[in-house]
């Protein structure tokens, strides 16, 4: 048997193949609006077969034995999955299946009509992984005919019954213009063969009747980002199933407004930020998909006439490094940049696996290896050595064995693997701020955390559908970690669904009670502040947030200064008066269902009994054994407890949430302020993967190594002689040691071994027009700076005048000068 072909082999072998035999028809060539050629509009019947083929691969994958691991197992399951369905699918009016009911009954609720909507989704899909069971090889019902049969039946009845070009749309869009239909015409596609004209016909004025041309006509609304993506996949498929050129072609061009960087609203940032609901940051999720039908759209197309050929993709090529790879950790995707996706306990559709950050991750890398096929070979080669890396060091759950992925996916990643001209690539230690999406990253050789805000412009957290009721707090400073090779399920498994969602890792918040879904659906709650972001060299970060928490009176100013073994953390300026206890979460480790790790306070081992807490009045430092250790700045009264918390993940998905409860342990780190505090504050250093030792060795050490540091109401400040670091988030105008600013600014300066620093400073306000510093430190000459640099004089001081910042966005501007 002939090794199967890649899949640039196979698209350049079908294009020649079609321009041999003289059977593409080319059309007069037309100019779209933005000047951009548009693909022609008439083809032969073999390009679109071609198509089919091609889509076929895409969709099923190709290059694994079926008789080999994960693929026998993800195989054999998958067809015990579609005979299951197809012995329980009952056509009836309302339905396919008893327990996914479309009947429009006119409900009067929004949720009863999206369930409603939902159900042909459901419906579509499990037709969909039916055909696929028939399709792929090894699954026990390949090439059934019965089974055929049985998915024939349910797409004439689903078209018969509900999806028709004589239906109204009821309940969520989605469900009838992207989720159904991709799976209907997905299914249509691999049972191309047996199905007659009339049929396809069929599907296609239903598909027409529900996503027609004009939701691509004006890049808005839901045809943004990821969603316009996913439209035109629908019509792309739907023009190569019945020969409908201009279907094709109009999905071709349509895909054109993904491509270059937005300023506002959903989209792919200069930044790197990824927006979709115009203020959710969602890499993991949206933006996944749009990473995912981006290599699907690009690949299928890829030597055909309707070839995407802009150069305004390679602003998407870039994003693999510059946004997606910051926020992928030994195969997990950070939770911070996937909405409300993190509530959603299993992969849509599914009873088995797990739908968490390291299957978020997977994917994500998956669909990287699938988009280098459509890459020069210089990228393709970095991003399948990422990958490798990424494979090799995922010790919690294998990528390669993952079988909540699709066939395809698992082809992808083991392909990799096996690959024995790549080698693995290890992360570099970087640290970058995405002002854009109010996240930061900050990754050292043994560990890698990342910071959620929020701000007049990014939303606390985002709920809707019934999920993700309890997200309040995700955006009021969380601050996530991991380890370099240790803790990478410290956010997986039962972490959303049990933790205190009170007592978030890095947030101030108050106990005050908040309702599910507070605040309203798809990310409408976003405090009324400026001051959210922050300045980075690219090794170091200093981040602020104003913090006005969600339905509360509570207030902070937060700061994080993210250096090389440490992360410091200051907060003044705590005021509420809710009549609720206020706390600022040191943190609070997921020890999982049985964990008992040690904790030491002050060189004394604590219990390590649940249900144990105490109080200690002045703490000088912590450990937990395995984690890392944290030293206190002052005197701090410390509240440490263990606890076991029960929850399903139905508490906070109603949607898709299972119902069963399980537990998990927890060891948490408080600083109380008390019940209605007035101008509280905190300072700690977070020390990741530090053992006892080093912490104890630290705390003793601090007023040698940060040799000043304030923490007031105007200035959060700190200055690291021996890392050459002085940073300050100035919330006002005022001094701090040697540096003064004249407005409300980020700042963070490294004086370097070689006689030069660096000065990076940012306006994560978006307000200032004029700001002047003031670095009492001897300067000879300004090396480089950028266009916002109005003014700069040097000698016994250095003097910088910068001009209106409020176009920057937020971002760091960087000035490199000669020390005298």
């Amino acid at each position: 048997m002939a090794p199967p072909l890649s899949r640039r082999t196979l698209l350049r072998s079908v294009s020649g193949a079609a321009a041999a035999t003289g059977l593409v028809t080319t059309a007069a060539t037309a100019v779209t609006a933005t000047g951009a050629l548009a693909a022609p509009a008439y083809a032969a019947d073999d390009d679109f077969a071609a198509l089919r083929s091609t889509w076929r691969t895409i969709l099923l994958g190709q290059g694994f034995s079926p008789t080999a691991e994960p693929f026998a197992t993800k195989l054999a399951a998958m067809g015990a999955t579609a005979a299951a369905r197809a012995a329980a699918m009952a056509p009836d009016e309302g339905s396919l299946w008893p327990d996914a009911v479309w009947a429009d009954p006119e409900p009067d609720t929004d949720s009863a009509s999206y369930a409603y909507s939902a159900a042909i989704q459901t419906s579509c899909q499990r037709l969909y992984a039916m055909a696929e069971a028939y399709a792929q090889p090894g699954t026990g019902v390949t090439g059934d005919p019965a089974l055929a049969e049985k998915v024939l039946t349910g797409l004439d009845h689903l078209y018969a019954r509900i999806y028709n070009e004589n239906q109204t749309r009821y309940g969520n869009w989605y469900n009838w213009q992207i989720g159904g239909p991709q799976a209907l015409l997905d299914t249509a596609v691999l049972l191309y063969d047996q199905l007659s004209a009339e049929q396809i016909a069929a599907w296609c004025r239903a598909v027409d009747h529900f996503v027609p041309d004009s939701v691509v006509a004006v890049y808005s609304g839901t045809s943004t980002g990821a969603n316009r993506i996913d439209l035109c996949r629908v019509l792309a498929v739907r023009g190569m199933l019945e020969g409908n050129a201009e279907k094709i072609a109009l999905a071709s061009t349509a895909i054109a407004p993904v491509f270059p960087y937005v300023t506002s609203g959903d989209g792919l940032y200069a930044d790197g930020s990824v927006i979709q609901h115009t203020w959710v940051p969602y890499t993991g999720s949206y933006g996944a998909v749009l990473l995912d039908g981006l290599s699907k759209l690009l690949a299928l197309l890829a030597g055909s006439s309707w070839e995407v050929t802009t150069p305004d993709r390679q602003v998407f090529f870039d994003a693999v490094e510059a946004a997606y790879a910051p926020f992928l950790h030994n195969g997990l995707c950070m939770d911070g940049v996937s909405g409300r996706a993190i509530a959603r306990g299993l992969p849509p559709g599914s009873t088995s696996g797990q739908n968490d950050d390291h299957l978020r991750g997977h994917a994500i890398m998956a669909s990287i290896v699938a988009l280098g096929q459509a890459a020069t070979t210089e990228e393709e080669t970095r991003w399948r050595a990422l990958v490798k890396g990424w494979i090799q060091r995922a010790t919690y759950r294998s990528p390669v064995t993952d079988t909540a992925l699709s066939v395809s996916k698992l082809a992808l990643l083991n392909g990799v693997l096996a690959d024995g001209t790549v080698s693995p690539a290890v992360q570099p230690p970087a640290s970058k701020v995405f002002p854009a999406m109010d996240r930061a990253v900050h990754r050292r050789k043994g560990w890698v955390a990342s910071v959620s805000m929020a701000s007049r412009r990014i939303t606390y957290y985002e709920n809707g559908n019934g999920e993700n009721l309890r997200g309040w707090n995700t955006g009021s400073g969380m601050l996530y970690w991991w380890g370099g090779d240790f803790a990478d399920d410290q956010y997986s498994d039962r972490f959303w669904p049990t933790v205190n969602p009170y007592r978030l890792p890095g947030t101030t918040a108050s106990a005050k009670p908040l309702a599910n879904g507070e605040g309203g659906i798809w990310g409408a709650a976003r405090p009324d502040v400026d001051f959210v972001g922050g300045a980075s060299d690219g090794t170091h970060t200093v981040l602020g947030q104003h913090l006005k928490a969600l339905s509360s009176t509570l207030e902070a100013r937060k700061s994080w200064f993210l250096l090389d073994d440490e992360i410091i953390c200051l907060g003044s300026g705590i005021t509420a008066a809710d009549g609720a206890a206020v706390e600022t979460v040191v943190e609070n480790r997921h020890l999982g269902a049985t964990g008992t790790h040690a904790l030491t306070v002050d060189g004394h081992l604590r219990s390590t009994d649940l249900g144990w807490s105490q109080t200690f009045p002045d703490a000088r430092w912590a450990h937990i054994a395995g984690h890392g250790g944290y030293a206190f700045l002052q005197g701090s009264e410390l509240r440490a407890l263990r606890e076991e918390r029960t929850g399903a993940w139905y508490d906070i998905n109603t949607q898709v949430g299972s119902k069963t409860q399980f537990s998990s342990r927890y060891l948490t780190l408080l600083l109380e302020h008390g019940t209605d505090p007035a101008d509280e504050s905190y300072a700690y250093l977070l020390l990741p993967g530090a053992s006892a030792a080093t912490t104890a060795r630290r705390t003793a050490g601090l007023n040698g190594w940060m040799t000043s540091w304030t923490n007031s109401l105007g200035i959060h400040g700190i200055r690291v002689p021996s890392l050459g670091v002085t940073a300050a988030n100035f919330w006002a105008a005022g001094d701090f040691g040697r540096l003064s600013a004249s407005a409300p600014v980020s700042v963070l300066i490294r004086e370097r071994r070689d006689g030069t620093a660096v000065i990076c400073v940012s306006d994560p306000t978006r307000l200032q027009k004029d700001v002047t510093l003031t670095w009492h430190r001897s300067v000879s000459a300004v090396l480089s700076k950028p266009g916002t640099l109005t003014e700069a004089s040097t000698g016994q001081s250095l003097r910088l005048t910068f001009g209106d910042l409020t176009g920057a966005g937020g971002a760091t501007q960087t000035v490199t000068v000669r020390l005298d």
